[in-house]
């Protein structure tokens, strides 16, 4: 009695688990090679990275200006109570007038963000703006 080869029948996964080969695929051919742009790269433009420092630099400004202000303020309350419980006319003591000036600190560094923001980071920014809108129309 002869017996059939062992590669005559269909293999079956012996268990339900196994992953499932997947047939191979055809070689893919490499993509044509592409003209370069004459501008580089918007991600890499130079105007980008000038644009971003000046506001991570405007932002920081702003920021410990204001938070410069307050950081005094607790600090001479703490440290200086004679100071701040000086008076400086009628009622009205140091801490209480400083305390009171922090609110226009605040607008005043609001309103030089805005003012510069404006001034300066807005046109490089619209620069930026039309030259990432002909380069999508050009692609």
């Amino acid at each position: 009695m002869t017996h059939p080869p062992h590669d005559s029948s269909p293999s079956y996964a012996t268990y339900p688990w196994q992953p499932v080969t997947p047939p191979p695929t055809p070689p893919t051919p490499p993509p044509a090679p592409r003209a370069t742009p004459r501008h580089p790269a918007l991600g890499h433009h130079r105007d980008l990275r000038v644009l971003r420092t000046a506001y991570r630099r405007q932002r920081r400004v702003a920021t410990l200006t204001a938070l410069g202000y307050f950081t005094l303020f607790l600090l001479l309350s703490a440290c200086a109570p004679s100071l701040m419980n000086g008076t400086v006319s009628g009622g009205l003591t140091t801490g209480l007038l400083l305390g009171l000036v922090q609110l226009p600190v605040m607008c005043v560094a609001i309103a030089l963000y805005e003012f510069t923001a404006r001034r300066r980071l807005d046109q490089l920014a619209a620069r930026l703006r039309k030259l990432a809108e002909l380069e999508a129309g050009r692609g």
